[in-house]
């Protein structure tokens, strides 16, 4: 079972990062220091989008409107780290 939670894990882990680096890229281009024109960044911004927006949908059918402000990507790395204190809980016992 440790196999298995720690392939759990892993990939927890990696959707936390997948979602922190899609976080500071929207950033990154909204303040213009990345631009989302340029072909390597434009491709990296929709395959990123592209991967999460089902996630975030999801997310968004239930948080309240914010206006400019989406609070999924808080909402889905609070629900990561959820995930990943659960496992890790178990594969103690």
């Amino acid at each position: 079972m440790s196999t298995l939670g720690e392939l759990l894990l892993f990939i927890l882990d990696l959707a936390w990062v997948i979602v922190l680096a899609h976080v500071i890229m929207s950033w990154l281009i909204v303040f213009e220091v990345l631009n989302a024109r340029q072909r390597f960044i434009g491709q990296l911004w929709t395959a990123l989008d592209n991967l999460l927006e089902p996630a975030y949908s999801r997310i968004r059918s239930f948080l309240p409107r914010t206006g400019a402000v989406d609070l999924s990507p808080i909402v889905l790395l609070v629900a990561i780290y959820f995930l990943r204190i659960l496992i890790r809980n178990n594969l103690m016992y």
